[in-house]
């Protein structure tokens, strides 16, 4: 099998190569083949996690196990949580540590 990278991708593989992380280019491209398949296969299990949880919900929610959201306490959680953020950005922009 051949493939053709682009310049920068290329450049990147030699990089590698030249600091002695790989002997040659298609090592490279072995690991970085292996590192996307465990890439996919973690993402269908999360995807597969999240569905049996969304299905549990739906079986709480057709039980009547559920209770009525509360919108502004929502949003007022989510305000608290964003601007509790944007202080401790702002303390690390004025004190970086």
């Amino acid at each position: 099998m051949q493939i053709q990278l682009p310049s920068g991708l290329e450049a990147f593989v030699q990089d590698l190569i030249d600091k002695g992380r790989y002997p040659l280019p298609e090592e490279v491209v072995h690991d970085a083949l292996w590192l996307l398949k465990d890439q996919a296969d973690l993402r269908a299990v999360k995807l597969a996690e999240l569905r049996k949880q969304i299905a549990v919900g739906i079986e709480q929610a057709d039980r009547g196990e559920c209770v009525p959201m509360d919108m502004k306490a929502i949003l007022a959680e989510a305000m608290r949580r964003l601007q509790q953020e944007q202080e401790k950005q702002q303390e690390a922009a004025v004190c970086p540590g």
